[in-house]
């Protein structure tokens, strides 16, 4: 049955100097990022180029700023016809749709590395709400129509939901990853971006699954 919640106004924590900064830190952290990363890109496209048929890319159609349409990257680690029945969510590195290097890639999250270039382009943020495809957006608002909201931010290559909530392979725990998000969007900023990032760091260093 669908949410009888009402739509309430959710104020951005961030001031306009904070989101110009925020912008700033994008722009200088994934520009350094793929410079100090381009041997991993090398690696990756020389160990997918041959192994796998299929291409090295993979660019997906995803909602993100002001509820614009936009493309981003990944390194694919799926077969071609992963989808062949429809849109169907991921669970994880133990999806049986991942080829061999992708499920290495996805377990190290070596396949986000694109990202980075939709962070210098502006699609994306370092940290942000995830992304996701107007296909699921419209089963979340079926339930929850707060997640308007989201579109008052870039989507980001991590968030403390990416931490905390994992993939989401069910509707349920988009519900939850929506309420990390707006409780993000409430409290955000720059020192709060700074310590998801490094969380985040620190989780993928140690190996730790999300």
């Amino acid at each position: 049955m669908p949410s009888k919640k009402i739509p309430i106004q959710y104020v951005d924590a961030m001031n306009p100097a904070q989101r110009f900064v925020k912008r700033a830190f994008d722009v200088i952290a994934s520009a350094v990022g793929m410079i100090l990363l381009s041997p991993a890109y090398l690696a990756i496209y020389v160990a997918l180029k041959t192994r796998e048929k299929s291409p090295i890319i993979f660019k997906q159609e995803r909602i993100g700023y002001k509820g614009k349409p936009f493309y981003i990257y990944k390194f694919r680690t799926m077969r071609l016809d992963a989808e062949l029945d429809g849109p169907r969510l991921a669970s994880g590195e133990d999806d049986e749709r991942l080829t061999k290097i992708g499920k290495f890639l996805r377990e190290h999250h070596l396949d986000e590395l694109p990202q980075l270039w939709n962070v210098f382009i502006g699609d994306m943020s370092m940290v942000g709400p995830r992304p996701e495809r107007k296909f699921f957006i419209e089963k979340i608002m079926e339930r929850d129509p707060r997640y308007v909201h989201i579109y008052k931010m870039r989507p980001g290559v991590t968030s403390e939901a990416t931490l905390y909530n994992g993939y989401t392979s069910t509707v349920e725990k988009m519900l939850e990853r929506l309420e990390m998000d707006l409780n993000y969007l409430r409290t955000r900023s720059l020192w709060c971006d700074l310590v998801i990032l490094i969380k985040t760091t620190t989780s993928i260093i140690n190996g730790k699954k999300f």
